[in-house]
């Protein structure tokens, strides 16, 4: 349920109504701007009587939520949610560019990666230190060295670094070394880790499932903000289909179906959404097109020896070819890089 209150309410009022409505056993987030006042209300709404509360003086109207998602829903937040991570920004007029090799493999690969992707324009470092596979048998990551490694190009380059977690266990090493914690496509809706991940305040990079509707994806945020972390980032990664010539099928569509629906930033990865090098380009210019807030582009200084998904990453000279490509169409969204 969302009240929206009367432009130029005193907090003194907002206040002895938010009281009032949480004697009834909801919990009220309030969202005041200089021309919309909302209280939105989370929990069960069913005793709330909304004639009565639209006779208050202060009451313009009342709306019924119909989505199962509160936190995650527009109404409840009108306006688009930047997260600031280490004064970079995600969800503001400037693009996030995020970039780096798909795993950590050395210090020497990723640093010469950090440094070469930096120098491009980008304003934060992927990298795997745990990858899951599809294969037991394939690379795993580097794990806690890998952790290490990208410490070492965080602090060499000063790009905040972007990194996968796999398990609730290792949430306190996470909190303290990663500035922005990425939870995979098959952790979507690992509801324990969400869960724990709720209780931190690091942004939260979440992937799409494998084959997650869209509703699903933002329930999954759901569980994150209902835990008291707002500082979630979508992340748009290709989806199952029955195509088989791409390992995944990219739902641009999906960018302005959340862009309409939520009020959190949405970005996408082109690397993974094809598995093909040669759509990374064109794939990452219609995101930015339709509406992305930023890209998560797999570079490799060799691709063809890299130890995970070669075939999908990029060189740093293509990478630099993209960036000045992407300049023209991100002016013309009005958008910056």
């Amino acid at each position: 349920m969302i009240i929206i209150l009367k432009p130029k309410t005193k907090q003194e009022e907002i206040d002895k109504l938010t009281n009032e409505l949480e004697g009834e056993g909801v919990k009220v987030n309030p969202v005041i701007g200089t021309d919309l006042i909302i209280l939105g209300l989370v929990g069960d709404t069913s005793k709330i009587d909304a004639l009565k509360i639209e006779a208050n003086d202060i009451v313009e109207k009342v709306m019924h939520v119909q989505e199962p998602f509160k936190k995650a829903n527009r109404l409840f937040h009108p306006d688009n949610s930047i997260v600031d991570v280490n004064g970079s920004q995600i969800g503001g007029n400037k693009l996030a560019m995020i970039a780096g090799p798909c795993s950590v493999e050395s210090e020497e690969q990723l640093t010469f990666v950090a440094e070469e992707v930096k120098k491009l324009g980008a304003n934060f470092l992927r990298g795997g230190a745990f990858k899951p596979r599809t294969s037991p048998y394939s690379f795993q990551g580097l794990k806690y060295d890998g952790l290490e490694l990208l410490k070492i190009a965080r602090e060499k380059t000063g790009l905040p670094i972007v990194t996968e977690i796999m398990s609730p266990y290792d949430i306190e090493i996470f909190e303290r070394d990663v500035d922005v914690i990425q939870v995979g496509a098959r952790n979507m809706q690992n509801f324990d880790l969400l869960n724990e991940l709720g209780r931190t305040k690091k942004p939260i990079l979440l992937k799409r499932g494998l084959s997650a509707t869209i509703e699903e994806w933002l329930m999954s945020a759901e569980y994150i903000m209902a835990g008291g972390n707002e500082n979630v980032i979508l992340c748009e990664r290709g989806i199952r289909t029955f195509e088989t010539y791409t390992r995944n099928t990219l739902d641009l569509s999906a960018i302005p179906a959340v862009k309409k629906l939520s009020h959190l930033p949405v970005i996408v990865d082109p690397s993974h959404a094809t598995g093909k090098r040669f759509m990374i380009s064109p794939l990452a210019k219609a995101a930015v097109a339709v509406g992305a807030d930023g890209l998560i582009i797999e570079v490799h200084n060799n691709p063809e020896k890299a130890l995970c998904d070669g075939p999908q990453s990029i060189r740093p000279n293509d990478y630099e070819t993209l960036i000045q490509e992407l300049k023209a169409i991100a002016a013309a969204v009005g958008r910056e890089l």
